[in-house]
């Protein structure tokens, strides 16, 4: 792979941040693409701009407005609130077809400037109940696009076992703890580091640095 080129789906949030960084470790080559789908935290997208230029990596923006227009939730209208789901439903901000578009997208770019593997930053074992986040998606989407583009893509999901304690303590084994916990952007409400503290990405992310930093104090 140190030969290969790779393509990260990147948000500049904790994830995707530590996504890119992973992919950096192992690729010669890695550019990053970015969806602007007109999320209400838009500021990500400046935060996404700024981390890749700091790097060096080449930045591609892609406009998903579509998205926006047929995908009526807490991520993309302000005025529906942000609520985890109860009783099996989703939460209010799940943006259907989100990755199923962002994956088959990248797939298209990556085809485009000669990158074999695309680095997404899903998770199952912290992935909200979101169904596009599940292994066996990623699975079935990685076949789907290689059927489609008669090319060998090969999906990276270096997050999906692990929880957010384990994504901090990867982010630390990389060098880029303080990078990722002080630059990158997770709240709902656009708040960049350690966010507003109230929405439920903030708390999910607050309980795994916790988590993180309690268990490195006793090791």
């Amino acid at each position: 792979m140190k030969q290969d080129k790779a393509l990260v789906v990147f948000s500049g949030g904790q994830d995707s941040t530590t996504c890119l960084f992973w992919a950096i470790e192992r690729f010669a080559e890695v550019e990053v693409v970015t969806f602007d789908y007109g999320q209400r935290h838009r500021l990500e997208i400046d935060c996404a701009q700024e981390i890749a230029k700091e790097l060096g990596i080449h930045h591609h923006i892609l406009d998903m407005s579509l998205l926006n227009q047929l995908a009526s939730n807490a991520l993309t209208r302000e005025e529906i609130q942000i609520e985890e789901g109860e009783n099996g439903e989703l939460p209010s901000t799940f943006v259907p077809g989100r990755n199923l578009l962002f994956l088959s997208f990248a797939g298209v770019l990556a085809s485009q400037i000669g990158a074999k593997h695309i680095v997404t930053g899903v998770c199952e074992t912290d992935f909200s109940g979101y169904p596009d986040c599940r292994d066996i998606f990623i699975k079935s989407l990685n076949v789907t696009l290689n059927l489609s583009m008669d090319h060998s893509f090969v999906i990276h999901t270096p997050l999906m076992w692990i929880n957010k304690a384990q994504t901090w303590e990867l982010a630390d084994q990389l060098g880029v703890f303080e990078f990722v916990r002080e630059r990158t952007l997770t709240c709902y409400n656009g708040i960049i580091a350690d966010g507003c503290g109230d929405c439920p990405a903030c708390q999910l992310r607050k309980r795994g640095l916790e988590e993180y930093l309690h268990a490195k104090s006793k090791s």
